[in-house]
This record gives structure tokens, sequence and C-alpha cells, in this order.
């Protein structure tokens, strides 16, 4: 097997260590030291650590975008207004796909991804470009058709709801459980959990103030 080159060895370890200790709690120092590289090839490969703040999400992202917008096509290619429990599914799915159990690929991914809905650091969610604002935007006017009733703002709430359910539950996943607890269910069953859940949460009447 080929060893990593230098620019994937800094990804690999700002990953892990931005998933661990947020932005603000990560330095380039600590990321080149555990990359085994010197400390300028940070900004030889990336421009600033921002910059491989964003590679490094887009890195994980990205495949979870193209799977999410590929499940879109095929449901409008079908009909124009999925029901609510197809789209969940469409939209929540790759998550589950890209946060396997049982794999420290997924568990990077699941706390990278907690970091990124929850890091007060702006550079942790400025990254976003053209692809998710799109996937994003295609799925909001997708569930606004189907969910007339609710609000831009409750409905947008409700969807990140999806990233943070299934991101904490991922999460929880790959850790010890706490003593007296019951465990977290990996799996197909805890899928099939989640999508009912979410479809439940994304259905409800709206919330009138």
């Amino acid at each position: 097997m080929a060893t990593p080159d230098t620019r994937t060895q800094i990804l690999d370890a700002a990953e892990h260590l931005f998933a661990e200790h947020g932005y603000r709690g990560t330095s380039v120092r600590a990321i080149t030291k555990l990359a085994g590289a010197n400390l300028a090839a940070v900004g030889y490969h990336f421009g600033s650590k921002a910059e491989l703040m964003a590679a490094v999400a887009r890195r994980v992202v990205e495949p979870i975008t193209a799977a999410q917008c590929a499940g879109l096509d095929k449901l409008l290619a079908r009909t124009p207004d999925p029901p609510v429990s197809e789209l969940v599914e469409a939209f929540a799915g790759p998550l589950f796909d890209e946060m396997p159990a049982g794999d420290e690929g997924g568990a990077r991914t699941s706390r990278l991804i907690v970091t990124i809905l929850s890091d007060p650091a702006e550079e942790a969610r400025r990254w976003t470009g053209p692809a998710e604002d799109s996937v994003r935007e295609r799925y909001f006017a997708a569930f606004a058709r189907v969910l007339p009733g609710l609000s831009p703002e409750e409905l947008w709430f409700r969807m990140r709801g999806i990233f943070a359910v299934t991101a904490v539950d991922r999460l929880q996943v790959h850790q010890q459980p706490s003593p007296g607890c019951v465990p977290p269910v990996a799996g197909e069953a805890a899928r099939r959990w989640a999508i009912t859940f979410l479809t439940a949460a994304m259905s409800a009447p709206p919330i009138r103030s």
C-alpha cells in the first residue's frame, strides 16, 4: 500500500484533531506534529488553518452531499411531491451510510459533523459552497411543497434537527455507554428508528406562537 502524501496526511491529522478538540482547540503545530510534516506544510498545501478546516469538512461532507443529491433526483424523477418519509430517508440515509457503526472513519465523521454543528468558531461553518447550498435549497423546496403549513424558519429548524439527531446518534454508537444506561443500537434497526422518528418530527403540525 502506498504511503499517503503529505497533503493527505495533514488532512487525516486535521480531521482527527478538529473532531476531538474543535477548531480553536487545535493548533497548526499539533496538526503537523501528528501528520509528521513540517510547520510550513499547512501554509504550502492549504494557505491557512481556516482553509485546511474547509478542506477537511468538504472531504467528509462531499460524499454525503452527492448521495443526498442522487437520492432526491431519483425521488423527483418519479413524482414532484414525494412523501415526507421518502424525503427524510433520502436526506438522512447518507448520513448513516457515511457514519457506519464499528468503523473508526465513521466515528471521526460523526464527531466532525457534531463539531461543525456546534463549534462556536465561524471557520467551522464558513466552508460551505455552491454544491452544499444547492442540495440544501433543493431539499428545502421539496419539503416545503409537501409541508406547506410550516414557516420557512420552522422548516429549516427541523431540517437542521435531522443533521443533529443523526450525527449525535452515530457519535454515541462509537462511545462506551455510561454505567446503567441502555447502550445505543447500531445497524439497520437504528436507521429505521431514526427515519421513523425524524419523519414524525418533520410531519408534526406547525408550532403556533
